[in-house]
């Protein structure tokens, strides 16, 4: 049975701190305390909703904070409770002979990734329900045959409704293919597109497992430098009036990666433009468009009607979780027809069963409810490591708020080597992603911060320890 809530939470209406930030940071006061310990069951929604006289979404909203940050834990069908290995906290009364380790179990081995999301916050609940419903029908047989090379006809469907609702997009289900994730969806497109001799032009720093798939065609790469508003424009101009075989460009435009810039419509236009003329296919990799916290996302550069060559991938592995792998690519049906009888010599066709499931949480609206909590508790997350950026770092680093996706890209003020505060940090037990990772010719002095799966305890240990080397 559920215990009772045993606290006074004294919300204030009038402070500028969020209500359901109220409600978390009470909860995470009592674990301090001591007045909710490990295990301690705490009550539903509804009932700590009305106990609190709040909307009960913004008690989800608070306990998603908590949960996402390592304070709760959620069990099906038992409820929701402190968790067993709470965040670290320091209590200054406890014994000093139970504070003494060794220096390996003091190190926490701690991940600043490249911008993956909590997969804490996947709704797999969700997802599992959709599971059973699909073996339950009677008509579960036709689930198990074969369909499209494509994918499921009325996820296609759904897909293109979304691109076309939400990206400013004008296609039909026979522009796209399902495929297993972004990466595979850059290789088919890879294998249309390019022959071996090819020269494919792509952003320094950037995304090298896309490089190895160009060079994997016989593609040769280009590197373009980046600037504050994307990818040097005039840059690519070069290249084209001197290379005579450059088939495509590989852009990242809504956040950049690693760097999280945003492409200004100024150079959207003109790239536009130059693949029109000198007729080379834009592939554009989309890859988190659904966290943006300012008013609106940016619009494809492959929503532009005037562009003639593209190809745009997006994914629903950041959308759900990494080990989810359903992704996919939009072009022309010319494109996508030769996209899927090569798919066809590779994989017959994709996770039917799981696009089937995913396509049940897109039409009873549980996707966009994940969406709306997960921007909400990231959105918050960005805000606090900006804080601690601040706070430990302002004066050894440059770097900019990023408007969306899930990292940092900072820029350290001294000449120093950046793979040497890799190979410092990881001796301490702390994991950055390698320079050398989204480096062309020479490494890239910068580094790329994940933060979304991280608590805001692990982001501030990271970069006080980051702040030492720097």
């Amino acid at each position: 049975m559920l215990r009772p809530w045993p606290l006074e939470i004294q919300l204030d209406k009038k402070s500028d701190k969020a209500i359901y930030l109220q409600i978390a940071d009470a909860v995470i006061d009592a674990v301090k305390t001591g007045k909710l310990v490990s295990g301690n069951a705490l009550p539903g929604s509804r009932q700590l909703a009305q106990l609190l006289k709040v909307n009960r979404n913004t008690v989800v909203d608070a306990l998603d904070v908590l949960t996402a940050e390592g304070w709760l834990v959620t069990i099906d069908r038992k409820g929701t409770f402190v968790t067993d290995s709470l965040p670290k906290i320091d209590h200054s009364l406890e014994n000093k002979k139970e504070q003494k380790t060794s220096t390996e179990e003091q190190k926490s081995f701690l991940v600043f990734d490249d911008g993956l999301p909590d997969s804490r916050l996947a709704p797999m609940n969700d997802l599992a329900r959709a599971y059973r419903e699909l073996f339950s029908r009677k008509s579960r047989w036709q689930i198990m045959g074969y369909s499209s090379e494509l994918g499921n006809l009325e996820f296609r469907k759904s897909i293109a409704q979304m691109i076309n609702f939400k990206r400013g997009m004008s296609i039909s289900h026979d522009q796209i293919c399902i495929t297993r994730g972004s990466q595979m969806a850059m290789y088919l497109a890879s294998h249309c597109i390019l022959k071996s001799g090819d020269f494919v032009l792509i952003e320094n720093p950037g995304y090298k497992p896309a490089w190895e798939t160009f060079e994997n065609c016989g593609a040769k790469l280009l590197p373009i430098d980046l600037e504050s508003d994307g990818l040097n424009i005039d840059q690519v101009e070069e290249y084209l009036q001197t290379h005579q075989n450059i088939k495509a460009i590989y852009v990242t435009p809504h956040h950049q990666f690693p760097t999280t810039v945003t492409l200004s419509l100024k150079k959207r236009l003109k790239l536009i433009e130059l693949s029109n003329q000198y007729n080379f296919t834009i592939i554009e990799d989309d890859y988190d468009n659904e966290f943006h916290f300012g008013q609106r996302p940016i619009l494809p550069v492959s929503s532009y009607s005037a562009l003639k060559n593209y190809v745009y991938i997006g994914s629903f592995s950041k959308v759900v979780a990494p080990a989810l792998r359903i992704g996919y690519l939009v072009s022309s049906q010319e494109n996508i027809e030769k996209i899927g009888n090569h798919r066809k010599i590779i994989d017959v066709q994709g996770d039917n069963i799981m696009e089937e499931a995913i396509l049940n949480l897109i039409n009873e609206g549980k996707i966009k409810r994940h969406l709306k909590k997960a921007n909400l508790i990231y959105k918050n997350k960005r805000d606090f490591f900006e804080s601690i950026l601040n706070q430990h770092l302002k004066d050894k680093i440059n770097f900019t708020k990023p408007e969306g996706g899930l990292a940092f890209w900072i820029v350290p003020k001294a000449e120093i080597d950046v793979l040497d505060v890799f190979e410092k940090l990881k001796s301490h037990g702390i994991q950055i992603m390698n320079p050398d990772r989204f480096s062309f010719n020479k490494i890239i002095k910068g580094f790329r911060l994940g933060y979304a799966s991280l608590s805001e305890k692990q982001m501030e240990e990271g970069i006080k320890a980051l702040a030492k080397f720097l």
